[in-house]
């Protein structure tokens, strides 16, 4: 007779995601991470937000909504941060996402695109806060400010629940198989965010970013009808 005990396995990080989204405040916490990562802070809310879903997928347009709305409210404090609070608060984390250096450029960008800055920070995975900033330090209107980020991030956050709602059966069963790479997946997409802010606002080549701006300003311009 063997005196071995078993060893109790060790519990993959998607497991302590999926352990996670069951607690009572989940809703709450994945509503101030939406809130935080439009402010101020380098967080991917789909790290939460992806398991919660599969654990329970008829709640996933609650989570949209959840997510675009706090999401929204957090851009506000952004857009607060560049608009009063630029020299204090602002410009550290805009350095911080290595946009700094480029940045009187980037704010004229905005000034000059500002809507469609607004959706391709609200629907991509780069740091949304650099584009809240950027926006109150440019002094985009307000009302265009949350508009345009309401759609953006309604599209950023609806499109994935939606998927996750009607195949989140077959995710569940590849994700059940490959645990350790779905967890860490959703980290690998934090850190491609985070790397994501340099490359779409370069230091050196603003000049490149304003010439696919203005080549997606003149597509839509030809498929717009005269009246």
């Amino acid at each position: 007779m063997s005196d071995a005990t078993p060893q109790p396995q060790k519990i993959k990080f998607y497991d302590r995601l999926k352990l996670a989204t069951k607690h009572r405040l989940a809703e709450p916490i994945l509503g101030l991470l939406c809130f935080l990562e439009a402010s101020i802070l380098p967080i991917f809310p789909e790290i939460m937000l992806a398991p919660m879903i599969i654990a329970d997928r008829k709640r996933a347009w609650r989570l949209a909504t959840i997510c675009t709305v706090t999401s929204v409210l957090g851009g506000l404090v952004g857009y607060a941060v560049g608009y009063f609070l630029f020299d204090t608060v602002g410009r550290a984390i805009i350095a911080f996402y290595g946009a700094g250096d480029g940045f009187a450029s980037l704010m004229q960008s905005f000034n000059d695109n500002g809507p469609l800055m607004i959706l391709i920070g609200a629907i991509s995975p780069i740091p949304y806060k650099v584009v809240t900033i950027t926006s109150g330090v440019a002094g985009l209107d307000l009302w265009t400010f949350i508009f345009y980020g309401l759609v953006g991030r309604a599209t950023r956050y609806f499109g994935p629940c939606g998927l996750f709602y009607f195949f989140g059966p077959a995710a569940n069963h590849f994700i059940e198989k490959h645990k350790a790479i779905a967890g860490w997946s959703l980290v690998a997409l934090t850190i491609i965010g985070f790397a994501a802010a340099p490359l779409l606002f370069p230091k050196s080549g603003v000049a490149e970013v304003e010439s696919v701006v203005e080549a997606i300003d003149h597509t839509l311009g030809d498929l717009t009808p005269e009246g």
